[in-house]
């Protein structure tokens, strides 16, 4: 699933500030969503046309609680690999938010090899330690393997962010997942005039640095951003956002 163009500018740190895609990445940021908002993405992995990934996404906001939507496609007709998910964010307090989703994935590949289909789920919590600064937890895949024929990793997720200033975000994460080394993500977002915004940011894994821009046009917001590979080179993303109210 992509993270979004907004997020992948800024070095994929998306569990702890709030943002349209970030609300997929981590579900208890849904409750900071109090706009009903459209979403799709388009990731070109390595200027590879058959490893594009096509993301769309949804989210209805309902008082202390938001919904969300979520489908993503990535592959070509020979191997195709998608994902669907249902989410919930809820507001438990002036400070803390938790958050849910249900997610289902396919992967169809031609000839002898098995289609795969996969259940599982994601949780996480944000934390408002401070007007300025958030600490968020994710995991995903909580679900012990042997309960199904095919195997997914856990992937446990933990960072804090702040602001700056009024115009300097910085956060930091670290990502542990089951069968490989710690991942170290930071990253920065920067308004340099109103509503247009600077990202950058560094993740260990691929040694990848990544920078971005952002422009909110009345009701759109528009997001581009590239992410270096040590070796397979660059993977550019775009979004758009919707925002109906």
């Amino acid at each position: 699933m992509s993270a979004g163009a907004g997020e992948a500018g800024a070095g994929y740190v998306c569990i702890i500030k709030e943002g349209f895609w970030a609300s997929f990445r981590n579900q208890a940021l849904l409750a900071k969503n109090s706009s009903f908002s459209l979403g799709i993405n388009y990731d070109n992995r390595y200027n590879i046309s058959q490893l594009g990934t096509r993301t769309a996404g949804l989210i209805i906001p309902s008082g202390r609680t938001s919904l969300g939507l979520i489908y993503s496609h990535f592959g070509y007709s020979d191997f195709r690999r998608n994902m669907t998910g249902v989410a919930c964010g809820m507001k438990l307090s002036e400070k803390l938010s938790a958050g849910a989703q249900v997610d289902y994935f396919a992967e169809m590949a031609p000839g002898e090899y098995e289609d795969i289909h996969i259940v599982t789920g994601e949780c996480g919590v944000v934390y408002t330690a401070s007007e300025r600064t958030t600490i968020g937890i994710h995991i995903f895949n909580p679900v012990p393997n042997s309960f199904r024929k095919s195997s997914m990793p856990v992937r446990l997720r933990a960072g804090a962010g702040t602001m700056l200033n009024n115009l300097l975000f910085a956060g930091a994460e670290a990502e542990m997942s089951s069968g490989s080394s710690m991942i170290l993500r930071m990253g920065f977002e920067y308004e340099a005039v109103k509503k247009f915004w600077l990202r950058s940011g560094f993740c260990t894994e691929y040694n990848s640095f990544s920078f971005g821009i952002g422009y909110l046009a009345k009701v759109v917001k528009i997001d581009l951003a590239f992410a270096t590979h040590d070796k397979l080179g660059i993977t550019s993303s775009a979004s758009l956002i919707f925002k109906i109210h």
